[in-house]
């Protein structure tokens, strides 16, 4: 397993999260983490000169507009692959049920399991190969994540394409690319989404 990955995961997950005093407090930590692996700092150094350098009510309302209130930015991996369908409820299951494996008391914090900086922390600290596994099998929506955070010219993106870029092959250039490598067929009984939504992207299950 690489330490760098583990680094780049926790960090990842610290900035993707909703910012408050302590995740501000923790920026020297990341910076210092990250600036021992040649490289990796830069991908992250936009998001966390902004979390030191805008008042935390700023920071928390730019996050809500962001990543909350629609899902132009969803932070949570199966929403790319399933959307509101019928099935999505088994996907999270097999959330829990992957966390349930290590061994260890996950705490959601009200959140959904397959929300990504839970996953990614998931990764770093607790099952890596188990976490790494999970990025892997819904690279599709980290790509699709990753391609909306740069259309919009939000610092983030950078850090998903170093989230990507510790895993297996190269990053794809547009959706259709995306679509190409999650495989074939768009996911169906959609409830309040067009089964053929380009927001939908097709996995393949294992």
């Amino acid at each position: 397993m690489s330490r760098r990955d583990r680094v780049v995961y926790l960090a990842a997950a610290w900035c993707l999260s909703y910012p408050d005093a302590e995740l501000v407090a923790r920026v020297p930590l990341m910076r210092a983490a990250l600036d021992e692996f040649d490289g990796a700092l830069p991908d992250f150094a936009p998001v966390l000169d902004v979390l030191e350098g805008t008042p935390e009510m700023e920071l928390q309302a730019q996050y809500v507009s962001e990543f909350d209130l629609g899902r132009r930015h969803a932070l949570h991996l199966s929403y790319w692959t399933d959307g509101d369908t019928r099935r999505r409820g088994e996907v999270l299951a097999a959330f829990k049920e992957a966390y349930r494996r290590s061994d260890v008391l996950v705490d959601l914090d009200g959140e959904l399991p397959d929300y990504l900086p839970m996953v990614l922390e998931y990764a770093a600290r607790v099952d890596f190969t188990a976490g790494r596994g999970l990025l892997v099998s819904y690279r599709p929506s980290l790509e699709m994540l990753r391609l909306g955070l740069l259309r919009d010219g939000l610092p983030q993106a950078r850090i998903l394409a170093a989230v990507c870029g510790t895993l297996p092959g190269k990053s794809p250039e547009d959706e259709q690319a995306v679509m190409r490598m999650a495989g074939l067929g768009p996911p169906t009984e959609a409830v309040g989404l067009d089964p053929y939504d380009p927001r939908l992207l097709p996995v393949r299950r294992t």
